[in-house]
């Protein structure tokens, strides 16, 4: 079995793929081009991917190819009608960074909500040492247990960030398809209008595409709080870049509807404004979520030409 691994540096350099090297020849590639997909795909029977495009352009003179392994739980960057018709495989990584994504959520929204960064900048730039008081209390911030919590998604990552909310205190709802569950319900109208931190969980689909739009945007509290760690493209990035200039909002975003963005993108003029905290889409990336989803690629390729595959997509 030859193994392509396409986009080794987005896995991060410490991280010990020895699982996936024991089944087979491995060809490691720190990147892939678009023009150099064919090169590096030509002889490979599985193809392990992170960000690449993988389309008919780009898989078309794969002549081995059986599998495409994701090394993350969303899928929208495959095309799943073009791997059909192939007869292509495709296997994801379900619920692996589950407690990474959560907490880097959630740290977000604290941060902002006790606006860390400003007092830190207080004191870092001197200001602190020449003001001549032992401490200073501005910008006002508010007790957690203060604060009501919109949730949007209910699938592993949305729970866990609603139960580490009720835990510090935060009256949670959660907006979700599914009617059973822990917490009450929203629908997402309701919750940008009443909820002081949203939160953002769900997948990229046509049905959450745009779905934070300039609308829902607008008829939040001033002063919310909006957090996406899901996709760039589930809100209208233009709106909250207005919204977070006018100080109505404040903005946490790890993910990007181009990434990474250019300087034409409208993130790209607020992102050193203090009510504004931007990651590059690293919430996925615990140490230990990586070496999990490492462990568990390795498993739906062993099940997969076994005949009894594992987190089957296609």
């Amino acid at each position: 079995m030859k193994i392509a691994i396409l986009d080794r540096a987005t896995l991060g350099r410490d991280i010990d793929l020895s699982p996936l090297c024991a089944l087979g020849e491995t060809y490691e590639y720190q990147s892939t081009a678009p023009e150099e997909m064919t090169d590096h795909i030509k002889d490979a029977d599985v193809i392990v991917v992170n960000k690449i495009r993988c389309n008919a352009e780009t898989l078309d003179h794969s002549k081995n190819l059986k599998l495409i392994c994701v090394a993350a739980t969303g899928y929208d960057n495959v095309d799943l009608e073009y791997c059909k018709s192939r007869g292509i495989g495709l296997c994801n990584v379900p619920g692996y960074s589950t407690d990474s994504v959560a907490q880097v959520s959630v740290a977000m929204a604290m941060s902002l909500a006790t606006r860390l960064f400003e007092y830190q900048q207080f004191v870092t730039s001197s200001e602190y040492t020449k003001a001549g008081l032992a401490n200073r209390l501005e910008p006002v911030f508010h007790e957690m247990s203060a604060l009501k919590w919109g949730v949007v998604g209910g699938g592993g990552i949305g729970t866990k960030v609603a139960e580490i909310a009720r835990a510090i205190g935060c009256e949670v709802v959660v907006c979700r398809r599914k009617k059973e569950g822990d917490f009450p319900l929203a629908d997402i109208d309701t919750l940008c209008r009443e909820c002081d931190i949203i939160s953002l969980h769900v997948p990229l689909s046509d049905e959450t595409g745009n779905m934070l739009s300039r609308e829902r945007i607008a008829a939040m509290k001033h002063g919310a709080i909006v957090v996406n760690t899901a996709r760039g493209a589930v809100c209208d990035e233009k709106a909250l870049a207005d919204a977070a200039r006018e100080g109505k909002i404040f903005l946490g975003c790890d993910v990007y509807s181009v990434e990474p963005f250019g300087e034409e993108h409208p993130f790209t003029e607020i992102m050193n404004l203090p009510n504004v905290l931007l990651t590059p889409h690293m919430a996925w990336g615990a140490y230990e979520s990586r070496m999990r989803c490492i462990r568990i690629i390795s498993e739906n390729i062993v099940c997969y030409f076994d005949g009894n595959a594992q987190n089957r997509i296609v």
